[in-house]
């Protein structure tokens, strides 16, 4: 148990914790998710609705994640063993456990574009570029199977060394370098962005809601971005939660993850939708092609523009490599308690693995900018449908199975003033819950709608 102990590691301050989760948060989901959701969605309409989705649903569920690891001291699967021993529940854990490799795996082929479009940039390539001709350039290298296996390869070794170094040495040493670096990136482009001429239509666009453009489905995807950009329904909060030390407030962690995550995302917005009004022809509504078609558009056609580009790819890479940590690191911890093994061997194993398990993804995208094929689908069952169905099971597990009582006996031991109890009791119990389970069936329906 000593070994083990040593092996799972701890959280060195609460600021470490809270840096990680929210890097484990924030990744492609905020840099290059939430502008195209809100590209696509009708601009601040979307943003609002978001904000209200993240309080309401992605607050109270991360507190229940953070709740059930934090009491377990377990990766996924051995918290549901301990918290509802000789039951089915621990094949929830497993579940998770396995929605972070196969998400980890094709993630990974994505943040490897990352990588490469930094380089594209600091050469040069998109200097004298025009659409049609950085689609061109895009469809080429995500064809090239060689080329995205590689970089894949890379990023998946640069996430296999931080988890190697631990939870207080590798994660959170790496992610107390990165965050400030992502954050000052982050507000070096929206200086910029908010600065250029003809920039004022895109920041109408994104601050001022039009409400007619509210819909149903509006609220569906909004739903959907908050929950996925949390980092929830995998295990990743429970993993994170276990390494939390006793005295730390589990409410207030969660809103300062939360809060973090929202604040980037909003940060990414104002950095693309001013930019992007500012160049003359190009419409907000661009789908996936937003990040590695539309705005290599947008850098050549601004001052500085190379500069700017070399410095969102950077930050694009850092934000994705931040989430793929806290991926490996479900993954680790599973082999680390329930195997008996060493870190090392396990992030070494289960990067070897998810990398393989990622090949076809890099080798099957075609020349269209937007995830098909291997991919596609690999997303649709683990990034959608496996992350709402585990989020909504762990609503039931700790409102009606484990039970709120206990719930919040773990939660007073470090907030003896959790003034908000009964709120989020309704919450986890009943409304999200529903909220999830209509987005599940939303997602269902969307296979007879295709």
């Amino acid at each position: 148990m000593k070994h083990q102990s040593a092996e799972r590691g701890a959280w060195g301050s609460k600021l470490g914790f809270v840096l990680a989760a929210a890097g484990s948060a924030i990744g492609l989901g905020n840099i290059w998710g939430f502008p195209t959701q809100t590209g696509l969605n009708g601009g601040a309409g979307f943003v609002l609705v978001y904000l209200v989705c993240v309080l309401l649903i992605g607050v109270p569920v991360m507190i229940a994640e953070l709740t059930i690891g934090r009491r377990s001291k377990s990766d996924p699967v051995g918290a549901f063993k301990k918290l509802a021993p000789e039951s089915a529940w621990k094949y929830l854990g497993g579940l998770g456990v396995l929605t972070g490799l196969v998400i980890l795996s094709y993630y990974s082929v994505i943040a490897g574009w990352t990588l490469k479009y930094i380089l594209m940039t600091v050469q040069g390539v998109f200097d004298t570029a025009n659409t049609e001709s950085v689609t061109q350039i895009f469809s080429g290298f995500t064809s090239d199977g060689y080329q995205t296996t590689v970089f894949h390869l890379l990023f998946m070794c640069i996430t296999v060394w931080v988890v190697t170094g631990g939870i207080e040495g590798g994660i959170e040493r790496v992610t107390k370098i990165l965050m400030p670096v992502l954050l000052g990136l982050l507000l070096l482009l929206v200086i910029r962005s908010v600065t250029l001429p003809g920039a004022g239509a895109g920041i109408e666009f994104y601050l001022k809601p039009d409400f007619s453009k509210i819909t149903f489905e509006v609220v569906l995807a909004a739903l959907g971005q908050a929950f996925f950009s949390l980092s929830l329904g995998m295990g990743a909060m429970i993993t994170y939660g276990s390494y939390l030390s006793e005295k730390e407030d589990l409410v207030s962690s969660a809103f300062y993850v939360s809060l973090s995550d929202l604040t980037i995302a909003f940060l990414a917005g104002f950095a693309i939708f001013p930019a992007l009004f500012a160049v003359e022809g190009l419409s907000p509504d661009q789908g996936p092609g937003l990040i590695f078609i539309v705005l290599p558009n947008i850098f050549e056609s601004i001052p500085f523009g190379q500069a700017f580009g070399v410095a969102f790819y950077i930050l694009l890479a850092i934000a994705a490599l931040t989430s793929s940590i806290s991926l490996l690191e479900v993954v680790v911890a599973y082999f680390i308690d329930q195997r008996g093994w060493h870190r090392r061997k396990a992030a070494i194993t289960v990067g070897i693995m998810a990398f393989l398990l990622g090949v076809p993804s890099a080798l099957g995208e075609g020349a269209v900018p937007s995830l098909s094929g291997f991919l596609a689908n690999a997303d649709f069952l683990f990034g959608k449908l496996s992350l709402i169905i585990g989020g909504l099971l762990i609503c039931i597990f700790l409102g009606w199975k484990w039970g709120i009582q206990k719930a919040l006996a773990e939660i007073r031991s470090s907030n003896d003033s959790f003034s908000l109890a009964p709120v989020w009791t309704i919450l986890i119990r009943f409304i999200c819950p529903l909220a999830i389970a209509v987005i599940l069936v939303d997602r269902l329906l969307s296979l007879f709608r295709a």
